[in-house]
């Protein structure tokens, strides 16, 4: 479990390697609801190997709410480039 953890530590920084390289907004925030997803799974994991299941709704949430919300983030700042360049 501990080497799981670990190695999706690893695969975390495979999402903000492309945030920090994108240009484009959409392909940055992709990557931000990656991280964000990872880290869901990651808090879950914890949640269920301590048996603790108040950490497993924040995890829970994270991932229904979360990445919804930084979708339409996206979305909004699109919208508005696309405005502004008309």
């Amino acid at each position: 479990m501990t080497a799981f953890l670990v190695l999706m530590l690893f695969i975390l920084c495979i999402p903000l390697y492309a945030a920090w390289k994108g240009e484009h907004i959409w392909s940055k925030m992709l990557a931000f609801a990656s991280i964000a997803t990872k880290t869901a799974i990651m808090i879950l994991m914890v949640s269920v190997d301590r048996d603790d299941w108040m950490i497993g709704i924040v995890g829970v949430i994270i991932l229904s709410v979360g990445n919804g919300a930084l979708m339409l983030l996206a979305q909004i700042l699109r919208r508005l480039r696309d405005v502004a360049n008309l």
